[in-house]
């Protein structure tokens, strides 16, 4: 357990310049997208309601909570997040830059989602803005994880190989990275876990 634990630190603080400006990139767009829905943004307004629409249509965690089956929606949606979210960005991240550009694309998506269906803010109460507030930072720090350490990894690919003078059939991701990722995801899995459990079963969900 110790050896775990001391494997996990080393993979963290390999990786934290990535998870750290990741994690920024998050709360900046986030930022941008909560000032823009609140200046009435038509833009923004409308990506809003179009988005939260669909999803309430088809996304199949937001059907589960409408119909009252909240352990279900918090397992799908911990699903989604860690396979169709955190996964494919962790291996975008040997493109190193691209990853930044989702980011940026999700965290103002969850800026535009700070307003309601009227376009109210759901800033004005203290439940309803800690809730809206903390399910972002549960979800933005896996994500700036996952996604930190594939970029860590993409950087280590980058360097190897420019070394090894780029020759294709001498491509490979280091041994350390590989074992970077699995330690970071042992961080993310949970956490996702966590999050998608607070957003669904949280009674501060207003």
């Amino acid at each position: 357990m110790r050896k775990r634990i001391h494997l996990i630190t080393l993979a963290l603080k390999r990786c934290r310049i990535y998870v750290l400006t990741i994690f920024l990139t998050y709360w900046i767009s986030c930022i941008a997208g909560i000032w823009m829905s609140h200046t009435g943004n038509d833009f923004a307004l409308l990506t809003r309601d179009k988005l939260v629409g669909h999803a309430m249509q088809t996304d199949q965690a937001s059907i589960k909570y409408q119909q009252g089956n909240n352990l279900s929606a918090a397992l799908i949606d911990f699903g989604a997040n860690l396979f169709m979210g955190a996964v494919p960005q962790t291996i975008m991240g040997l493109g190193i830059v691209i990853p930044y550009c989702s980011a940026a694309v999700q965290g103002w998506v969850g800026g535009i989602v700070s307003v309601d269906s009227a376009h109210k803010s759901r800033l004005t109460g203290f439940k309803s803005a800690f809730y809206y507030f903390f399910v972002l930072l549960l979800q933005f720090i896996p994500y700036s994880l996952a996604i930190g350490a594939g970029i860590k990894s993409g950087v280590d690919f980058y360097i190897n190989n420019k070394i090894q003078g780029w020759r294709i059939w001498d491509f490979r991701i280091q041994k350390e990275s590989l074992i970077d990722l699995g330690c970071v995801y042992l961080l993310v899995v949970p956490l996702f876990f966590i999050a998608s459990c607070f957003e669904f079963f949280s009674t501060w969900n207003i």
